[in-house]
């Protein structure tokens, strides 16, 4: 029997979102990257190729290229393990390899979450036939 689950639609590899804004707080993009505000204010320090706007008061205004930037420097930095220097060297050397490794990676890493929520559905769905069997023969 076909039990229909639904999936997290974030997870799905080949779905992608309807509405992009122009521009992100730096707030907004500390939780897409999952880092502290301050670690995109040092980044942004340490690496030319992050160049925020900023309004009238100061406060900065990021884009998709700039957030795309900074997911980069994430893979580089935190999953490959480079310092800042050999990132640095890195992005201006190999900038386009680096840039399918990370696509490939980020596209494997949905595959595996989409994967194991299938699985998860799976098993819940035993655990339920299972339980509904029992308490079917306990009647």
């Amino acid at each position: 029997m076909w039990v229909s689950h639904t999936i997290n639609p974030e997870i799905v590899p080949y779905k992608k979102p309807q509405i992009e804004k122009f521009y992100y707080s730096i707030g907004e993009v500390a939780k897409i990257i999952n880092v502290n505000p301050s670690l995109i204010r040092y980044w942004e320090k340490e690496f030319d190729v992050i160049q925020p706007k900023k309004n009238k008061k100061g406060n900065r205004l990021f884009t998709t290229k700039d957030i795309e930037q900074l997911k980069l420097i994430y893979f580089l930095v935190k999953e490959k393990g480079m310092t800042l220097k050999g990132a640095r060297q890195s992005l201006k050397k190999n900038k386009h390899k680096i840039i399918e490794n990370y696509e490939l990676t980020d596209r494997l890493k949905k595959i595996r979450n989409m994967l194991k929520e299938i699985y998860n559905n799976i098993v819940d769905t035993e655990t339920d036939k299972s339980r509904n069997s029992e308490s079917e023969n306990n009647i």
